[in-house]
C-alpha cells in the first residue's frame, strides 16, 4: 500500500514528494491504515518535525473516538480508504497545504458531538481536595509539571498557544488559584497528575 501510494503521488505533477525526515511545517504527511491502533496513533503524534506537520490520513475504518484522537495527532483531513478516488486524495492534500481542513460530514458530526462531551463533563477526582477538571486541563497540568512552556504544550498537545493560555487562565481563575506552580501544586495534592 505504502509503495502504491508514494507512486501514484510522485506521478503528481502538483505535488512533490518527499522522505519522512525532510519534512517541514509547510509540508503534508499523508498516512494510511486500516485501523486507528495504538502504534498508528504513536506513529501519528511523531517525535521531532513530524509532530507539526499537517496530516492526511487515509483509513479503512474509523470508531467514533477514533476522529477526536485523529485531530490531536494534527489530522486535519480524514478520508475513507473505500470512497477515496486519486484525485480526491490529492484534492485534500493540496487543502490543507492552505491550513484548511477535510472531514466527511458523517466523521464532521462524530467529532462536534465528542467536542461537546469533552467540554460539558467535567472529570470529577474523588477525595476532599480534587478538582474537577476538564481533560484538556489535566494534560496542560501534566506538561507543566514537566517543565514545559506555553510553547511547548502548545505543540506538544496540537492547540494554539491562545488556547493554553485560556485554559491556564480558566483553571487559575475558577480554582482560585494564584499562578501555574500553585496550580500543579493543587493538581498534585488532589492527585490529578
Amino acid at each position: 500500500m505504502h509503495a502504491g501510494l508514494t507512486s501514484f503521488l510522485r506521478t503528481r505533477t502538483e505535488l512533490m514528494v518527499v522522505e519522512p525526515g525532510e519534512l517541514t511545517g509547510d509540508d503534508v504527511l499523508v498516512a494510511h491504515t486500516d485501523r486507528l491502533t495504538p502504534r498508528v496513533v504513536a506513529e501519528l503524534r511523531g517525535d521531532g518535525g513530524s509532530t507539526l506537520v499537517p496530516k492526511v490520513l487515509l483509513a479503512g475504518e474509523l470508531g467514533e473516538n477514533d476522529i477526536l484522537t485523529a485531530v490531536e495527532c494534527r489530522v486535519v483531513a480524514v478520508l475513507s480508504r473505500a470512497r477515496t478516488s486519486g484525485d480526491l486524495l490529492v484534492e485534500a492534500v493540496l487543502s490543507v497545504a492552505p491550513r484548511r481542513g477535510l472531514l466527511p460530514t458523517d466523521l464532521l458530526g462524530q467529532l462536534l458531538d465528542s467536542m461537546r462531551r469533552l467540554q460539558d463533563e467535567p472529570l470529577v477526582r474523588d477525595g476532599a481536595d480534587s478538582a474537577s477538571l476538564t481533560a484538556r486541563e489535566i494534560d496542560v497540568l501534566r506538561l507543566m509539571a514537566q517543565g514545559c512552556d506555553t510553547a511547548e504544550i502548545a505543540a506538544k498537545l496540537c492547540y494554539s498557544e491562545r488556547t493554553v493560555k485560556n485554559t491556564v487562565y480558566g483553571l487559575t481563575n475558577r480554582l482560585h488559584l494564584r499562578n501555574r506552580p500553585h496550580a500543579v501544586a493543587y493538581a498534585m495534592r488532589a492527585g490529578v497528575i
